[in-house]
């Protein structure tokens, strides 16, 4: 299995994973096609695709902000199972953020993942492939020691609707494994700084910031 960087909308990697992605993700959570061209190009967000037999069998998005000392995973998908996808990426790209850390030499004190609430969208089939059902999912992020951000999350909806996406938890993967909390100042400088690509935020996503900026911490519970 190959490891290869995405950085432009023309290459042909980039069509099949965005199908893969339209196919496994509901509506909301995909960005246009037509609207990847400025932020695949982003030298600060990296898009790689696993590719095997010269076919797009998976994909991982992430990023990292040394002035937060904090990494992102935007996106993690198994399109086929049972060749051992899940680990290949993220083995890869734990190795690829442990090279940012080195060049911006800075320590990262933990990672953010948006992870789906299993009964939330238990409509939806996640392109029928097993491995990318909110419950499994779920389950081996609290595996590799995920926690969920204790407070009702909201997100702006990728479609550019303003829509307010509440079906996921925010969840944190902290470097210190024995906190049980998070600086709620890091959590609302992060948020702003994520969603600033998106002009129309809802209503209940500045709710939830002015009330992350009224807090001193936030607690960290299990997935």
């Amino acid at each position: 299995m190959e490891y290869i960087r995405v950085t432009s909308i023309e290459d042909a990697n980039f069509a099949s994973m965005h199908k893969m992605m339209s196919s496994i993700f509901p509506p909301e959570e995909v960005l246009a096609f037509e609207l990847w061209k400025e932020p695949i190009g982003d030298p600060d967000i990296h898009v790689y695709v696993a590719i095997h037999d010269g076919a797009v069998v998976g994909a991982t998005e992430y990023r990292y902000y040394p002035d937060l000392r904090v990494a992102m995973t935007d996106f993690t998908i198994i399109g086929v199972s049972n060749l051992g996808v899940g680990r290949f990426l993220y083995l890869n790209r734990s190795k690829d953020l442990r090279r940012l850390e080195q060049e911006s030499d800075t320590l990262s004190i933990g990672m953010f993942a948006e992870i789906y609430k299993p009964h939330a969208v238990t409509s939806l089939r996640f392109g029928n492939v097993i491995a990318m059902h909110p419950a499994v999912r779920r389950e081996v992020l609290s595996h590799l020691g995920y926690r969920k951000l204790d407070f009702p999350y909201v997100h702006p909806s990728w479609d550019h609707a303003g829509k307010a996406v509440t079906e996921l938890d925010l969840g944190f993967l902290s470097a210190d494994e024995e906190a049980e909390t998070v600086d709620a100042a890091l959590v609302s400088r992060f948020l702003k700084k994520y969603y600033e690509a998106l002009p129309n935020r809802p209503r209940e996503w500045e709710e939830m910031i002015a009330k992350l900026d009224e807090m001193e911490t936030v607690n960290l519970a299990p997935l």
